[in-house]
């Protein structure tokens, strides 16, 4: 398998890159790290710590542990990095850093893909239409918040406190599911698999980076894999980052990790 792969902080001063992205010869990892002001209170760490510290050890547990199931590794890497922290921070906090989860990975002539919070996954299949897997949980809750995101902009206060109303949503029957503290979110995830043979390949993007077609609508998915194949995952970033400028939008971080030759793997 081939990867290549973009990540691009937001840029906003004194904030690092809450996105990871990582590959090992028979599988990818894509997680979106998800934090709100005031969050410091309840984890030292920070949301980029948690992000990387479960996008590494998914890593290591994919290319270790090729007979369990995505949804069983991803359970077993949110327990572990909970319990890197469980006794400094108030992990079960609603302010307390979570992630959206894209996972792919390579076995005996089958390819297995996960997704749980606002990631993407998107197959190139060989006959047929890319396949975009989503999980529209998070997006279709968040959006009965935004009137009033949007009317609290300017009080930091009220501002936290709807966000934190938003968050409380998370892991939680009737809401919406995301890697936070408790491994059993992981049985949420949205997961499929198909023959190898049947894709030329896949690619795992950040809710950052998929704005080139679910909110700018520059372009489809079928566009996004050509831009890929001929210019790479940072010209589809760039484009986006254009966009924000354009349209005066808050840039979010945007990772992608695309994946090639999957049948080398």
């Amino acid at each position: 398998m081939r990867v290549a792969m973009s990540s691009v902080a937001a840029g906003r001063p004194g904030r690092a890159n809450e996105d990871f992205g990582g590959a090992v010869p028979t599988a990818a990892v894509l997680i979106d790290g998800a934090g709100i002001p005031g969050g410091e209170a309840t984890c030292r760490h920070g949301v980029a710590w948690y992000a990387n510290r479960l996008g590494g050890g998914l890593l290591s547990l994919l290319s270790r542990e090729r007979d369990h199931s995505l949804p069983a590794l991803l359970a077993r890497a949110v327990e572990l990095v909970t319990d890197d922290h469980r006794d400094t921070c108030d992990v079960a906090s609603p302010l307390s850093p979570s992630a959206a989860v894209a996972l792919l990975r390579l076995s005996g002539g089958r390819a297995d893909h996960l997704v749980l919070g606002d990631a993407t996954v998107l197959l190139d299949r060989t006959a047929g239409p890319p396949l975009a897997v989503t999980d529209p949980r998070e997006v279709v809750i968040s959006r009965s918040y935004l009137p009033a995101l949007e009317a609290a902009a300017g009080d930091a206060d009220a501002y936290r406190r709807i966000l934190g109303d938003l968050r409380a949503n998370r892991n939680r029957p009737g809401g919406f599911w995301v890697a936070k503290d408790d491994p059993r979110a992981a049985e949420e995830a949205i997961t499929g698999t198909c023959p190898v043979a049947d894709l030329t390949g896949a690619a795992l993007l950040s809710n950052g980076a998929s704005r080139i077609v679910d909110r700018f609508q520059l372009t489809g998915w079928p566009g996004v894999l050509a831009i890929l194949s001929s210019h790479g995952p940072a010209d589809v970033i760039h484009r986006v980052r254009r966009a924000e400028a354009r349209h005066a939008v808050a840039a979010d971080d945007a990772t992608i990790v695309h994946c090639t030759g999957l049948g080398d793997a």
